[in-house]
């Protein structure tokens, strides 16, 4: 997918980490978390790259045994936004309620951390009019009116601001959403179980690259070529957290949040799920 949180695999790719492991890669494209999750299940890919929540959506319906192998990303300041336009009838976060709000798809990070921060201000969430559009075709449904506000990440928070003039309304990346999890690797247990060194392997390989993405000028190339967008855009984007290390009681977090606003029926135990290195 075209997001920043898979800077680091395309540096692993492109610096061939992956082949000094042993590894051979090959990546397939996915429009979405759940379509990526979708392929792990059916066995078209061994490893699969999605924000998290699919990946406790389909265990939690016992859709799959699914394990975490890696970690990949969480919402830095100001990396996840609720955008409008300036004559929307969306200002702050006090305007928020019964309006027409652009997320990716519901139960997604897009509208839980929306609702996670509005509740945490004491703002009526639950009247929220959710609109499912994906994040490129955003701009020109918030430009044109279809919806009044609309969450993005980067690099497209920066990419709306610049062409279509959108101003941030509020960041969601605070209060209990503060450094939220947003993205990871996950694969089958099936998978894991036959292939403990290969997983081993792709462990150490996220581990490099991703404190080697510490070095912006390594990561604004990469977002030119893989998330399409101006070398402008690239210098002016909030980068999200890159990490690799999983982190049990920091991404707990994400099904917690989930079972709190409905998106899953029940709690989802995290550490059951990590493949420790």
């Amino acid at each position: 997918m075209p997001t920043i949180d898979l800077a680091p695999f395309h540096l692993a790719v492109k610096n061939g980490y992956f082949q000094a492991e042993g590894l051979t890669v090959e990546a397939s494209t996915a429009p979405s978390g759940p379509a990526s999750v979708a392929k792990m299940v059916a066995g078209e890919v061994d490893v699969a790259y999605s924000s998290y929540t699919p990946f406790f959506q389909a265990k939690s319906q016992n859709a799959a045994d699914i394990k975490l192998v890696a970690d990949a990303s969480s919402a830095g300041p100001k990396s996840t936004m609720v955008l409008a336009m300036p004559g929307s009838a969306v200002r702050t976060i006090q305007d928020m309620p019964g309006k027409r709000v652009a997320v990716t798809a519901r139960g997604t990070i897009s509208d839980l951390m929306t609702m996670a921060t509005m509740k945490a201000a004491g703002v009526d969430y639950q009247g929220i009019q959710w609109i499912n559009i994906p994040f490129p075709d955003m701009a020109p449904r918030l430009q044109r009116g279809d919806v009044d506000a609309a969450f993005m990440t980067e690099p497209y928070i920066t990419g709306t601001i610049k062409t279509i003039g959108a101003v941030p309304v509020f960041d969601t990346a605070a209060g209990p959403t503060a450094d939220f999890p947003t993205a990871g690797f996950g694969a089958t247990a099936k998978f894991v179980a036959e292939n403990p060194k290969t997983v081993a392997a792709f462990q150490r390989v996220m581990a490099k690259a991703t404190a080697e993405a510490a070095d912006r000028s390594k990561i604004e190339p990469l977002l030119v070529e893989f998330a399409k967008v101006d070398k402008e855009t690239a210098a002016a984007a909030t980068l999200l957290t890159f990490r690799s290390t999983l982190d049990a009681a920091n991404v707990q977090r994400v099904p917690d949040l989930m079972l709190q606003f409905g998106a899953i029926p029940g709690r989802v135990d995290v550490a059951a799920m990590i493949v420790k290195p």
